[in-house]
């Protein structure tokens, strides 16, 4: 079953001391970690790592995928469909050049936090915007939370912002990501 999904979107190719730092943080917080290439990691999320307590599960471990990708680091082909719909730069401020996917592959409400929080850690690693799909009702939820750099309804919805907004949304009664 396919959980949500989060993307970081960056101005600039992650320079490899990121990198190591972000394979240090995910190794830390992992049960199981595997690094597929440089930048593209299977997890096993250690909740209770990310100070969340994890009562829904036998060992506290929630499948995750975390991904960079763009030129020169990986999976460019879909970096590009991904990035030939919609200029960013009027809302987000730069065009995107590389992306990172935090993708969880379950979906039960500890999963949408383990993402959400997961991603903001990332961020704080690699820099960058989170760009979250959203339903119609969750703009103006979201529109006013700290962190939140853009809003849009067109061509879908979605939200941008920093690492603040994800943890300050991820405390707000009912939170939820779409898939």
């Amino acid at each position: 079953m396919s959980g949500p999904v989060l993307v970081i979107e960056l101005a600039k190719a992650v320079p490899c001391e990121a990198v190591r730092r972000l394979r240090g943080l995910l190794a830390r917080c992992s049960a199981r970690f595997e690094e597929k290439r440089v930048g593209e990691y299977d997890l096993n999320i250690n909740a209770e790592c990310l100070g969340i307590p994890d009562t829904g599960s036998v060992d506290g471990r929630r499948p995750v995928q975390v991904s960079l990708m763009g030129p020169g680091i990986g999976d460019e082909a879909t970096f590009e469909a991904e990035h030939d719909e919609v200029d960013l730069e009027p809302f987000i401020g730069f065009t995107p050049t590389h992306a990172v996917h935090v993708v969880a592959f379950c979906n039960r409400p500890i999963d949408h936090v383990v993402t959400v929080l997961l991603t903001a850690a990332v961020m704080e690693v690699v820099g960058g915007v989170v760009h979250v799909e959203l339903s119609e009702d969750q703009v103006p939820e979201v529109a006013g939370l700290p962190g939140v750099v853009a809003t849009m309804t067109h061509p879908w919805p979605a939200a941008y912002g920093s690492a603040v907004f994800l943890r300050a949304w991820a405390r707000q009664p009912g939170f939820r990501l779409l898939k």
